[in-house]
């Protein structure tokens, strides 16, 4: 069975017996299945220490065997420009759908007042981390880490991602030798980075039960159904945006099969799902990249990091939805003007949002602000907050589908073939991934 199939099998048995725990007031069930949490969190803390040397030692060898500073800033200069240009065209999609469906249009007074009552402690808390969040200015400023090392033990990515980038460009150009010297070290950090995701990946089917099931053993469907519209506007939204915005990139700028595509690279999105951490399932999608796709390693360490810690183009459709679905409910008009401004904040805000669990809410209250609703902003996101969680995983797993996407087209735009041969029954691994690919040596071409 694939890897993948086990996850989903996983990912439904874990919902199933959550639903049935929750909907029949299995006290004993629910308490023993949120007791089984921390087995999942372990699964996201063990990828999750595989990151940093996974993203430094692929980011070197990748931009250190360029050899080519130019090539280097084409393909910064691609990714930067696809992962902007399909950020703004979620915001659309996310605006478009709540004009058209008006999800803040269904729920009474009494009803948002029960609701808002309910998470204001939650809401209260995610004021307070706004509240303390850098601006624009700073968050630029601090893509240049004083200390790479303290940058590496706080996971902050971009600003690892920058001093990595900058360090191995440096080494591009030191003499054969000694390049080749340092190339090779972190290709044995690579190789084994990679053995190490391979073992932790035997473990998620068990962990994604684990962290399924306590989530919907503790909210079941009640707080859903009181916001079932406005869910269904956000997850239409994304369905919409994964469809259209990817599947047109993947079919006509990386030359795929968009359903071939979406199968190859399914862990990924599957893990993102469970874990609603990009920085989480990064090892995974960097993984299903240069095996399941056939992508290089230099595009793939440079593309997939940054989409990671900028590419958050769920999270960006989410908070368009949120906004409109807030000024609805309180009767508040937000015109074509007030829309530009979400456009353009949500897609600059997205870039400043780590790849963590409920990043979003900290954004989308910057979002509130800049559209005048600072006045609603503590009450609506109360109002939301309750099935943040539940959003949160189907938001990730978009994010990291359009990770993949990004990379796709930028392998094929620096002319790189993914036309991967298809499998045969004896040419698997048991992990879904072809022996083939795995034995192709670390560094080499798609």
């Amino acid at each position: 069975m694939q890897l993948y199939t086990k996850i989903l099998l996983g990912l439904i048995l874990g919902a199933v017996v959550g639903f049935i725990a929750n909907v029949a007031g299995l006290v004993w069930l629910q308490s023993f299945l949120i007791a089984l949490e921390p087995l999942g969190t372990a699964f996201i803390r063990a990828i999750t220490m595989i990151v940093v040397p996974l993203v430094v030692a692929s980011l070197m060898v990748g931009t250190a065997s360029l050899g080519d500073l130019a090539k280097l800033g084409r393909i910064g200069g691609k990714t930067i420009a696809f992962y902007l240009c399909t950020t703004a065209v979620a915001v659309t999609i996310g605006l478009t759908v709540s004009n058209l469906i008006k999800p803040g249009a269904g729920i009474d007074d009494s009803t948002r007042d029960v609701l808002s009552a309910q998470f204001e402690g939650q809401a209260a808390g995610a004021m307070t981390l706004a509240e303390e969040a850098p601006s624009v200015i700073e968050t630029l400023l601090n893509i240049i880490p004083r200390n790479p090392v303290a940058a590496a033990a706080n996971l902050e990515l971009l600003p690892l991602i920058f001093f990595t980038i900058v360090f191995a460009a440096a080494v591009s150009v030191i003499a054969p030798k000694r390049r080749d010297a340092v190339i090779t070290f972190f290709e044995g950090v690579n190789d084994a980075s990679m053995v190490v995701i391979d073992w932790i990946m035997k473990t998620a089917p068990y962990a994604v039960f684990a962290l399924i099931s306590a989530v919907v053993a503790r909210f079941g469907l009640d707080l859903l159904q009181s916001l079932l519209v406005y869910s269904g506007v956000v997850v239409l939204g994304l369905l919409l945006h994964l469809t259209i915005t990817y599947g047109l990139a993947v079919r006509f700028l990386a030359k795929l099969n968009f359903f071939t595509f979406l199968r190859r690279i399914s862990n990924a999105p599957l893990v993102a799902f469970s874990t609603s951490s990009s920085n989480a399932t990064l090892p995974v999608t960097m993984e299903t990249a240069e095996e399941r796709l056939g992508i290089s390693k230099p595009v793939s360490s440079f593309v997939l990091p940054l989409g990671a810690t900028i590419n958050m183009d769920g999270t960006a459709l989410y908070q368009a939805v949120a906004v409109m679905f807030i000024a609805q409910i309180y009767g508040i008009e937000i015109g074509l003007t007030e829309q530009l401004i979400v456009v353009l904040t949500a897609t600059l805000a997205s870039i400043g949002a780590a790849g963590v669990p409920s990043a979003g809410i900290i954004t989308l209250i910057i979002v509130l602000n800049a559209v005048g609703l600072g006045a609603q902003v503590q009450a609506g996101i109360a109002l939301i907050l309750g099935v943040d969680r539940i959003l949160d995983m189907i938001r990730t797993s978009v994010n990291v589908t359009g990770d993949l996407t990004a990379a796709s087209v930028v392998a094929r735009s620096e002319g790189e073939d993914l036309s991967f041969p298809p499998r045969g029954d004896g040419d698997d691994d048991g992990m879904g991934l072809p022996r083939s690919r795995r034995e192709v040596p670390v560094g080499a071409g798609g």
